[in-house]
């Protein structure tokens, strides 16, 4: 019977203690509550140097715990395959599951470990292998921000293209998650910005949303791309409108008729930005009396909704509701005659 602080010694790397029985390949394979051995303690605090080399063979480190965890997929989130003999680092290996669906090379791409593996195990077929949610090693890298530690073969845009299961190709999950500044800007084209997801959104819809759109080329932010509506009718410049990235597309495409581009509700860009106090990202020259006194299907403006959130400082200086007047029509939401009607 293994001794309970075997746990703790292949956490530390001290083995001191224990005598050479109690170090016995038997007792490093003895599982805990979560069916984890003292093995995969130590792949994933880096103690597998530390352990006899007839510890480290393949049958050991493929050993699965109650999720389906080897030894080997331990090292790979950790950083720590460079303690595993290079004989062992074989493509069959690395491609052995979790239950989830998670590869070693998976676990290796998302925490950034991939260039602990011989670049040549790092075929178009090992790039492109799939999770259970259809997430490639480039989807997990694009996710984690570790695209930089794949190989250049991994760029191309066949394998930038590829779906998961919600549609999402790689650029999607970049720019949802702030990683599209590590993908070669060349590859960052209309036709692949444009892909849709299963919900209909494009890669503009996801940097918008993300506030990543200082990741796309400027070239890219036309109205054409930020007017494309999603399956709910939502477009990229009502999200940017929302998260505050209008001040991200030039100046020359931020036109009047942009904002006043309407989604299901009626809801225009100036609505969105009047929610979320962002009108001041907008020049003054745009908003109008005009543009102000747009109404979306509820009939509510721009102008009295910003009063109504409070961001009536955000409206050009000859067009604001007085003090006055907005205590009194926040103190009378809904009445007939606001600020702005």
């Amino acid at each position: 019977m293994v001794q309970p602080d075997l746990f703790v010694a292949a956490r530390t790397g001290d083995f001191s203690p224990f005598s050479a029985s109690a170090l016995a390949v038997e007792c490093f394979l003895v599982r805990n509550a979560a069916g984890s051995t003292p093995l995969h303690i130590a792949a994933r605090y880096g103690q597998l140097s530390r352990l006899p080399i007839d510890l480290l063979a393949p049958a050991h480190l493929l050993l699965r715990n109650d999720a389906g965890y080897t030894p080997l997929h331990h090292a790979a989130m950790a950083g720590h395959l460079d303690q595993v003999p290079p004989a062992v680092l074989e493509t069959s290996a690395l491609l052995t599951r979790s239950n989830s669906g998670y590869t070693v090379f998976h676990n290796a791409a998302a925490h950034g470990h991939l260039g602990q593996l011989p670049s040549a195990l790092l075929t178009s077929e090992v790039l492109l292998n799939r999770t259970d949610l259809g997430n490639t090693l480039l989807h997990e890298a694009a996710e984690n921000g570790t695209l930089a530690a794949l190989p250049p073969n991994a760029f191309s845009p066949a394998h930038l293209a590829v779906q998961n299961i919600s549609g999402e190709t790689v650029l999607h999950v970049a720019a949802l998650n702030g990683h599209l500044n590590q993908i070669p800007p060349a590859l960052l084209t209309a036709d692949a910005m444009l892909a849709l997801t299963n919900a209909g959104d494009t890669v503009f819809h996801a940097a918008a949303i993300a506030g990543h759109l200082d990741q796309i080329p400027p070239a890219l932010l036309t109205r054409a791309h930020l007017t494309i509506a999603s399956k709910t009718g939502f477009t990229a410049i009502h999200a940017a409108a929302e998260t505050g990235q209008l001040h991200r597309i030039p100046r020359e495409n931020l036109t009047a008729e942009l904002l006043l581009t309407r989604n299901d509700n009626g809801d225009t860009p100036l609505h969105a930005a009047a929610y979320e106090g962002h009108l001041d990202q907008i020049p003054l020259q745009l908003l109008t009396a005009d543009a102000l006194n747009t109404r979306n299907y509820e009939n509510m403006t721009v102008g009295r909704l910003a009063v109504e959130r409070g961001f009536n400082e955000q409206l050009p200086p000859k067009l604001r509701a007085n003090r006055g007047a907005v205590r009194q029509f926040l103190e009378r939401i809904g009445a007939s005659r606001p600020p702005f009607a």
